[in-house]
């Protein structure tokens, strides 16, 4: 005879709150505390901070080892659910913890309820957001380190190309264009550098174990936890912890300031290729036309690079307000952090990815910013320190320089046109070595300070780049497997 027998029915649980309810939740609540549309990402995040927990669990036999191993296969299930774009959702998920939840009660049934023992969303939460952020934080500086590689090419590419240098978009003095590209990359190296104290710092501390608020009574392993995801250590305060946002305000304050960088490097890029400059050629593969106007290429793609900053901007100024106030521990406004965090790692992301490949496309005209520097007298500083060297005071020799330029300036001429008598009529310590100074591959090479644009300096700052860059390993991904741990 056939087995009719069923075996125990699985009950769909319903909120994970609602036993002190005596009615349910209105709908138009629910979809406004809803964060499931967009803290889904963190999905692999949760299921691998589940995978280690409940491997503590069974190891300090909070729970049994079948009921261990029964949770993990089901989490086994629900990942490769969500892998195969199966894992639906419904509305009773509030969150990215209760889909989870949810589905894997469907899945083993009652048992599910044991994953939440010692565990509550808040510092659930807390651990899923350092789990992304130590692999996307990675991401980033991979990101960081490809533009830079873009800029360090172009440096070599280009070591004796000259053009003017800028105080209040003034022409100042002459500096080595690679001089000019590797001050950009100074910044974004600072940039990487800040990402990668983040990996060493906030961001390699467990959360998980602090529970509510308080702890908890049973008898977890917190360094077990730690060692199975890869943290260096736990965190100290269980109050703290919960309501501790710092290091997503971290991470917004670092790409807040490379959005700093990338807009200032973009605001560049657009003046120098515009005709009035004409320095370089935004490819046209990064560039847009004009509806009405056929002749115009227009740095669109750069322009947006700029504009995008201003999100970055907006992001830590959104989570600081959110913030600001907060009394201990966890508050629902907390769940505010999610949006301003992914847009700001998305976009810095994407910035990278079209940045690195429109800077290897650009083209300089080298003509045009040496022409450059024969306006505006870029080489006066150079007369001054012609003088200086001759035993003139400073504030001296900058003053008869200052005339020279206006003598100078109503012939139309530059100050390499001066003649040595020209010049001894400002002052007569002028030598006849005037000339050959404010030329401007002198007034470059002359510039041997530290960090200067002498073209020695340049090369060696170039060399040590490129062994930073290109001559270490590769920075590990932290990218979870959704494999069991």
């Amino acid at each position: 005879m056939p087995n009719n027998k069923k075996g125990p029915k699985k009950v769909m649980p319903g909120k994970a709150w609602e036993g002190r309810f005596t009615k349910p939740a209105d709908p138009r609540a629910e979809d406004y505390t809803s964060s499931l549309a967009v803290d889904l990402c963190l999905l692999e995040y949760d299921i691998r901070g589940s995978q280690a927990h409940t491997r503590m669990l069974a190891r300090c036999k909070i729970l049994k080892p079948g009921e261990g191993r029964r949770i993990l296969g089901g989490l086994d299930q629900v990942w490769a659910e969500r892998k195969a774009s199966r894992l639906k959702s419904c509305r009773q998920d509030e969150d990215v913890h209760m889909l989870v939840e949810r589905r894997l009660h469907e899945i083993i049934g009652t048992v599910a309820g044991k994953l939440h023992t010692a565990r509550s969303r808040n510092d659930q939460v807390v651990t899923d957001l350092k789990l992304y952020l130590r692999h996307e934080v990675a991401k980033i500086v991979q990101g960081l380190s490809g533009v830079q590689q873009a800029l360090l090419k172009l440096a070599e590419k280009h070591m004796q190309w000259i053009m003017p240098g800028y105080t209040h978009l003034q022409v100042a003095q002459p500096v080595l264009l690679s001089h000019w590209l590797l001050a950009h990359l100074e910044a974004f190296s600072r940039d990487e550098k800040r990402f990668q104290q983040l990996l060493k710092g906030s961001l390699d501390e467990l959360p998980l174990g602090a529970a509510a608020l308080a702890g908890t009574s049973h008898p977890i392993d917190r360094q077990m936890t730690a060692k199975l995801l890869g943290f260096s250590r736990v965190t100290a305060n269980s109050m703290d912890t919960v309501g501790d946002r710092d290091f997503v305000l971290e991470v917004l304050s670092s790409a807040a300031i490379c959005g700093v960088h990338l807009s200032r490097l973009a605001e560049e890029l657009v003046i120098f290729s515009s005709a009035e400059y004409s320095f370089l050629t935004v490819d046209q593969g990064f560039a847009t036309g004009s509806s009405i106007m056929p002749q115009k290429r227009n740095p669109d793609i750069v322009e947006l690079l700029r504009g995008r900053s201003g999100r970055l901007n907006g992001n830590l100024v959104t989570l600081l307000t959110v913030l600001k106030g907060l009394p201990l521990t966890y508050n629902r406004d907390l769940q505010e952090d999610k949006e301003p965090l992914f847009d700001s790692v998305n976009t810095l992301k994407q910035s990278f990815f079209i940045l690195t490949p429109m800077l290897s496309s650009l083209r300089f005209n080298k003509m045009r910013m040496e022409e450059a520097c024969g306006r505006g007298f870029p080489n006066a500083t150079e007369a001054a320190d012609h003088l200086v060297r001759q035993g003139v005071p400073f504030r001296e020799a900058h003053a008869v320089v200052g005339r020279a330029v206006t003598a100078a300036a109503q012939k139309g001429l530059g100050l390499e046109n001066l003649s040595l008598a020209e010049w001894r009529k400002f002052h007569p310590a002028f030598q006849p070595g005037i000339k050959q100074d404010v030329a401007l591959s002198k007034a470059v090479s002359a510039k041997s300070s530290q960090g200067g644009t002498g073209p020695a300096r340049v090369r060696a700052a170039v060399a040590q780049h490129r062994r930073r860059l290109f001559g270490g390993k590769k920075i590990k991904l932290l990218r979870p497997s959704g494999r069991r741990i």
